[in-house]
């Protein structure tokens, strides 16, 4: 389902919906209002609701991105190439290429539309879930970690827990060649 990201969230963390607090990315006539919002869980009994593995939407739009959009005063805003404004501050902007979705690993902003499923089977990369010998075993429950236990850096990510209690998926493959861990979600 589409979503807003309300917060910074790496691509293939699992987050819980919680409501969109708009701000200044609304969209084209609001269009983004109507939407839900994720967040990545804060407490235990938001990790046992984050069930869904959040990503990139499909583009719609051309390359490059710049995240965020440089916004100078509006005598400047005649494009990047006009002749005179060689120096336009690009200091804290990200510009891709390539389309993030594309790539591993890459935050989503605060403010972006995400998409967010909920039942499946994901490969995720190494950074996406948190390591140990038994995230290897094939059946092997994993439960989400939230910043409260486990760290602001280890929230939303998959973790291996000995019991089914809160289990949001199973392993299905680990490859040990690339660390990717392909899980399935259970059904809800």
């Amino acid at each position: 389902m589409g979503v807003v990201v309300i917060e910074d969230i790496p691509e293939g963390r699992m987050v819980l919906i919680t409501a969109n607090t708009p701000g200044e990315l609304t969209g084209s006539f609001g269009s983004r209002l109507d939407l839900p919002g994720v967040k990545l869980p804060d407490t235990a009994a938001e990790a046992a609701l984050a069930k869904y593995v959040v990503t990139w939407p499909v583009p719609y739009q051309t390359t490059p991105l710049y995240i965020p959009v440089p916004s100078v005063d509006y005598a400047f805003r005649q494009g990047f190439g006009t002749p005179g404004w060689d120096s336009l501050p690009l200091t804290s902007t990200t510009i891709h290429l390539t389309w993030p979705g594309q790539k591993e690993g890459i935050t989503i902003p605060s403010g972006y539309l995400g998409i967010a499923f909920d039942r499946g089977v994901f490969t995720v990369p190494s950074g996406a879930f948190v390591y140990e010998a038994n995230v290897e075993v094939v059946g092997s429950y994993l439960v989400v970690a939230n910043t409260n236990d486990d760290g602001a850096g280890e929230a939303g990510k998959l973790k291996y827990s000995a019991t089914a209690t809160n289990a949001i998926a199973i392993v299905e493959h680990y490859d040990s060649s690339n660390t990717r861990l392909t899980f399935r979600t259970l059904h809800f």
